[in-house]
């Protein structure tokens, strides 16, 4: 049982020794999977109208009056009752008025919505970021993991084939070829379930990615691919992020500027705008008299809205607390994801130095037992278990960098940066 979990171990090592293969370079960037993600996001799509629509409450927020004037007509006469031939033509216009402060807060509100849209989109690039990001690293290992499973079952089969040779030639009992066909079952199973593995990480990245599928090379990315294909380490360590640069506080704290402004309109806004009422009249009594025109003044002056208006004010005022509270809260958690993303960088960069140490060192020892064994002078399972140790040392080296690019991927998450 023992040689046997041994000789599953050979599908990677013998491998790795064989031949060395040519491997091209991913056909996607993790750079290009995020903008191609974000060109299929509600987000983009909207951007340019919601620009739009903040330029328009600008402009209306700029205008003489709250509302568009309205047309008034009426028409008055006396036909359906006693038809003396009295007329009365009225023409008027309606014209909404501003409250007092109204509009310089209507302004201000207008200006911390437009400034608030382009930090809502990039704090949604910043989301998608993060969740591609993990798709994408999760993609990696499973890439990796198949990789590897590929070689293992490669070099199983070479075994088999060898031991098959030596076993009718005689220099090898019939328990090493079970043995050896052992390991090239084991290493179809452990193949076959790298493959599903992948197919599932690459389904969470086209989710990730809305539906775009990822592309890669013929060959799958080898386990050192990953660490070429690292997002750039944040230069000099700049230190926990920066209310002033980072996509979510940004977001948060236009969204309580708009709050804050929004409750400050519901304060003014305590019953409906009046209107004036400027109206060009024609009216007689009798049929034969004359049309006697006037000109009417009217304005109109609603009552506060009471009680309703009283809920507005309320409700809008704990929104502005709320995102508040919310600000505060975000920036302890980025500070505090960022000092655990940087040390986690640090362990990942000496994990990968150790292992990569480990499986130097591992394949050298893989390469005098292999010898031993074609000369005779080592066993069939002393073998495997060299071939063990060395596959393991290469996979624990392969997930050390995807583990190291994945750290840095997460640092540079907390620092509010995008895929590069």
């Amino acid at each position: 049982m023992r040689v046997h979990a041994i000789a599953l171990a050979i599908l990677c090592g013998a491998g790795a020794a064989a031949q060395p293969r040519t491997i091209e370079p991913a056909a996607t960037t993790l750079r290009q999977a995020f903008e191609a993600a974000w060109s299929r996001q509600p987000e983009a799509a909207a951007l340019r109208l919601r620009h739009d629509a903040a330029r328009a409450r600008q402009d209306a927020a700029q205008a003489w009056t709250p509302e568009p004037p309205a047309l008034a007509i009426s028409n008055k006469t006396d036909r359906f009752n006693r038809d003396l031939g009295a007329r009365e033509l009225e023409v008027g216009v309606a014209i909404p008025l501003w409250l007092p402060r109204e509009r310089s807060s209507s302004s201000a509100l207008a200006d911390a919505e437009a400034a608030g849209v382009e930090s809502r989109a990039l704090a949604a690039r910043l989301r998608l970021a993060g969740v591609l990001r993990e798709a994408w690293w999760q993609w990696q290992r499973a890439q990796v993991d198949v990789d590897l499973a590929r070689d293992q079952l490669t070099n199983a089969r070479l075994l088999a084939a060898d031991v098959e040779r030596r076993v009718k030639a005689g220099d090898l009992a019939r328990a090493d070829q079970h043995q050896a066909d052992g390991a090239v079952a084991a290493a179809e199973a452990a193949a076959a379930r790298a493959q599903a593995a992948g197919a599932s990480a690459a389904q969470q990245l086209r989710v990730a990615m809305a539906g775009t599928p990822p592309t890669a090379s013929s060959a799958t990315q080898p386990a050192g691919a990953a660490q070429l294909a690292a997002e750039p380490e944040p230069p000099n360590d700049p230190g926990p992020p920066d209310a002033a640069a980072h996509p979510a506080i940004q977001d948060l704290q236009h969204r309580v500027a708009v709050a804050d402004r929004n409750a400050a309109l519901s304060a003014v806004r305590t019953r409906a705008n009046p209107e004036l009422l400027i109206a060009a009249t024609r009216e007689r009594h009798l049929r034969n008299e004359r049309y006697d025109p006037s000109i009417t003044l009217a304005l109109r002056i609603p009552f506060g809205a009471g009680s309703r208006e009283s809920a507005r004010t309320a409700s809008v005022q704990a929104e502005a607390i709320e995102l508040q509270a919310q600000l505060a809260l975000e920036r302890k958690r980025l500070a505090a994801e960022y000092e655990a993303s940087r040390q986690r960088v640090g362990s990942a960069r000496a994990l990968v130095a150790a292992a990569e140490r480990r499986a130097r060192l591992a394949n050298e020892s893989r390469g005098f037992f292999e010898k031993s064994f074609r000369m005779g002078e080592s066993d069939l399972p002393t073998r495997l278990r060299i071939e063990a140790e060395a596959v393991e040392a290469q996979r624990q080296a392969a997930s050390a960098r995807i583990e190291l690019a994945a750290a840095i991927s997460q640092w540079r998450q907390a620092l509010g940066l995008l895929p590069e």
